[in-house]
């Protein structure tokens, strides 16, 4: 999987994981839970769980249409492999 990625790419990828692993570090477990409390209490919040569903509800069409269509491509290259 690594080998298909650019050098650039994978360096800023292990740089930025590094960079968060450090904040993450600073940050400690007081501020982990405040960001989980805030999580939670957005995720409970009626408004946001209507705009959830509505954002859920409008993008089904379209998801299901790219699902099909990855299926759609994947079965192709397999075929195109196997010749």
């Amino acid at each position: 999987m690594w080998q298909n990625l650019p050098m650039k790419f994978r360096f800023g990828l292990i740089i930025g994981l590094a960079v968060g692993y450090v904040f993450g570090a600073r940050a400690g477990r007081e501020r982990y839970e405040q960001i989980v409390s805030a999580f939670n209490a957005a995720r409970s919040n009626e408004q946001i769980r209507d705009a959830t569903d509505i954002a859920e509800r409008s993008t089904r069409g379209t998801r299901a249409a790219a699902g099909r269509g990855i299926v759609l491509i994947a079965d192709t290259i397999r075929e195109r492999a196997a010749r």
